[in-house]
């Protein structure tokens, strides 16, 4: 099997720039595991990498599409696979890293994401049971019929909500057994997982600190570029973390004080729910960030895991 180096933790953790060190150090090249960074334009929000901070390194799977189009895990899947293919062709060593727990596995674990049927008029009727009932209550349905997806989708993501009620109530069976979310599959790969993680405290402010200057970095302004683009508020890309709380000041329903608390603690929930999903895996190794003097002596341990673990490198 060819082996292939996973970097993963919540966010705001530095996956990115030890990724980046370590492919220096491997000859490696990075595949990015992040649902919101295949997106075109979604910049300043996603805290997508820059040029100067690749340092040279190739990465994949960011900017590949835009934002008014609809991008499923399986869609990623099959481009990540043939992405890793090649860098393998090429003599060089794949990192995927990223946060996505559902695209991370879906690549390493080998799911399969079956055609499952859909009903527009049953969608539409859930739609407007959210609208007057409130989304509150279409959660508790999808908690009853299917609590491995309720501990996985956002209670304010309507759109999954509804996709996963849908598709119970076509075939008899939750979304999350399709997809075998319970049990991992052997890899098709020879892994090494790495996890990256902070105290609790420590990765708080830390996601505060990028909240911050994510809106000194122009996040508002990136919305409104975005909207007077023509992409619809409701879309994929225009809920993700971050923007649909902008598109809630620029509604008027809050200032922005208040949109800039809600991106806080609603990203803070998010890398709750990232290490949620990462600990179910025994493959993981963890690192804690904070337990090395230098970022450097972190990046080398890394190093000799891998190395270690993988017997990749001649000393």
């Amino acid at each position: 099997m060819h082996p292939l180096v996973v970097i993963v933790g919540p966010t705001a953790v530095g996956k990115s720039r030890a990724a980046v060190r370590l492919a220096h150090k491997l000859d490696g090249e990075i595949v990015s595991g992040d649902a919101l960074q295949v997106y075109r334009g979604l910049d300043v929000g996603t805290a997508k990498i820059s040029e100067e901070e690749k340092e040279g390194v190739s990465h994949h799977l960011i900017d590949v599409v835009g934002p008014g189009e609809n991008y499923s895990v399986a869609r990623y899947r099959e481009s990540a696979i043939r992405v890793i293919e090649d860098i393998h062709r090429r003599g060089k060593l794949p990192l995927l890293v990223g946060g996505t727990g559902l695209y991370i596995n879906s690549v390493i674990d080998d799911y399969t994401f079956p055609e499952l049927p859909t009903d527009l008029e049953l969608r539409r009727s859930l739609a407007s049971q959210a609208e007057e009932l409130g989304r509150e209550y279409l959660f508790g349905r999808l908690q009853r019929v299917d609590p491995v997806s309720a501990g996985i989708i956002k209670q304010g993501d309507v759109r999954r909500v509804i996709r996963a009620l849908e598709v119970y109530h076509l075939t008899g069976r939750p979304i999350s057994s399709f997809h075998n979310l319970k049990e991992p599959r052997v890899s098709r790969y020879r892994l090494y997982m790495a996890g990256l993680n902070l105290e609790r405290n420590r990765l708080y402010i830390n996601i505060d600190k990028r909240v911050e200057s994510m809106l000194e970095n122009g996040l508002v302004e990136e919305v409104v570029s975005l909207l007077r683009q023509g992409y619809e508020p409701g879309g994929n890309a225009m809920q993700a973390l971050g923007y649909k709380e902008i598109i809630g000041y620029l509604n008027h329903e809050y200032d922005l004080p208040t949109a800039v608390d809600l991106i806080k603690r609603s990203t803070r929930r998010y890398a709750k729910r990232q290490l949620t999903w990462f600990r179910r895996d025994a493959r993981i190794k963890w690192y804690n960030v904070e337990l090395y003097t230098t970022y450097a002596d972190l990046v080398e341990e890394l190093y000799r895991d891998i190395c270690r673990t993988l017997t990749l490198c001649v000393e």
